[in-house]
């Protein structure tokens, strides 16, 4: 019974196998047969593309965000609405705590205070972040366009550092090494001579239109919090697929005098563009997978109606339907195999030109990027290849069931 079935299926494939476009030359069927291949080539090579460039997009604003916001935001509830807010002491629970929440990578200080940046022709209000000496700058590192980092003395004054956007910069005409004079609105009102040491780029409206960073200190002396008071805490954790989880276990371990945001709540608009286009490229990859599969039916019937002479004379001569069935739906896989390999590689080809030569360009005003950025996300790479497996070998399987129709008298006849 095995070796029956063995002897079938290798007499089948040897007939597909045998329905090369070389013994077509010249036919309609040659012509159809590569176009069939080279839209499930151009379907699979768009479909990857689509999702790497959707994952380029995201992962590249979110590094963004993320190197100027931690993921989670812990600040004193005090109702108020001020960016300001009141201090945290460096001495609570949560703090003790928070080694052992499960994903919590790093836990850092930061304040923020409203000033108006002075130079010798130009004011313009801005929101100082002030951050310490063990904040990670490896991401922001990435945003710096000219000049260095913050750095910290050892001593207890705060540095003269201050770090402003590209467009503070053209606003102010600061160049990096400038000096100008910070004014804070308070009792009595103060002022403070800062240093241009580094000037970035985001793109994101939110931070290059007001965010400065400054050292935190400054921000502690200014309000004399002294060294155990703070704005509040910024929590980075290890894996950002897992922030509603280790949100859940940060509230649960937090002071009952703070609040929690996270930074999907604060900057909701970007993660909510990011769910619009998630649903753009899901409806995308429905309509591509369709006109594949639908290809791939037509040029199957067309080729029975080319071969019905030859599915004749094989019935004739014993051979069954779900035989002749077959026969067409290994053709049917040979095309689909086809434009799976040129797809993949066609895809591939182009992703790693734009990643390695960002050879197209975007309008950073828009899309807060200056090239068309390139993630290299497998696993949709996998589900691309598995879908269209899924989706275009289901479709095979329509138009080979007419073969039982054809009855061996009139497909020798037909002409």
């Amino acid at each position: 019974m095995v070796q029956g079935k063995k002897k079938a299926t290798s007499f089948t494939w040897l007939i597909a196998s045998r329905l090369q476009d070389n013994s077509l030359t010249g036919n309609f069927s040659t012509l159809v047969t590569r176009i069939a291949v080279a839209s499930i080539t151009i379907g699979v090579a768009a479909m990857i593309l689509s999702f790497m460039i959707f994952e380029g997009f995201k992962h590249a604003i979110q590094e963004k965000i993320f190197s100027l916001a931690g993921h989670i935001r812990l600040t004193k509830f005090d109702g108020g609405s001020s960016p300001e807010g009141s201090p945290l002491p460096l001495n609570t629970q949560f703090l003790k705590k928070a080694s052992q929440i499960q994903g919590l990578a790093r836990v850092e200080l930061y304040s923020q205070k409203s000033a108006l940046l002075k130079t010798d022709e130009e004011v313009m209000g801005v929101l100082i972040k002030g951050i310490d000496s063990k904040s990670d700058s490896s991401f922001f590192a990435k945003n710096l366009i000219s000049g260095r980092f913050l750095q910290f003395p050892d001593t207890a004054a705060h540095s003269p550092d201050l770090i402003v956007s590209k467009r503070i910069a053209d606003k102010l005409k600061l160049q990096v090494g400038d000096r100008l004079t910070a004014y804070f609105i308070q009792e009595p009102p103060r002022a403070r001579r800062l240093t241009i040491c580094g000037i970035y780029q985001t793109g994101l409206e939110d931070f290059d239109e007001m965010v400065v960073l400054a050292d935190n200190r400054m921000i502690q002396q200014l309000n004399r919090w002294g060294d155990t008071l703070t704005g509040g805490y910024e929590i980075y954790i290890r894996d950002f697929s897992k922030l509603t989880q280790v949100a859940e276990e940060v509230y649960d371990a937090m002071d009952y005098s703070m609040q929690m945001e996270t930074v999907e709540g604060r900057y909701a608009h970007f993660f909510d563009w990011f769910i619009m286009l998630n649903r753009n490229v899901t409806v995308f990859l429905t309509i591509i997978l369709s006109v594949a599969a639908f290809n791939t039916i037509s040029i199957l019937i067309i080729l029975m109606m080319e071969r019905t002479q030859m599915i004749g004379l094989l019935k004739a001569m014993g051979a069954s339907n779900r035989q002749i069935r077959a026969i067409f739906f290994w053709k049917g896989i040979r095309i689909l195999t086809r434009g799976l390999l040129w797809g993949n590689l066609l895809a591939l080809g182009l992703a790693a030109v734009q990643y390695y030569f960002h050879l197209i360009p975007l309008d950073p005003e828009n899309y807060y990027m200056e090239t068309v950025p390139i993630q290299w996300d497998w696993l949709a790479f996998a589900i691309v290849n598995l879908l269209t497996t899924m989706v275009v070998g289901s479709a095979i399987f329509l138009p080979t069931a007419l073969t039982a129709r054809i009855t061996p008298v009139k497909a020798i006849r037909f002409n």
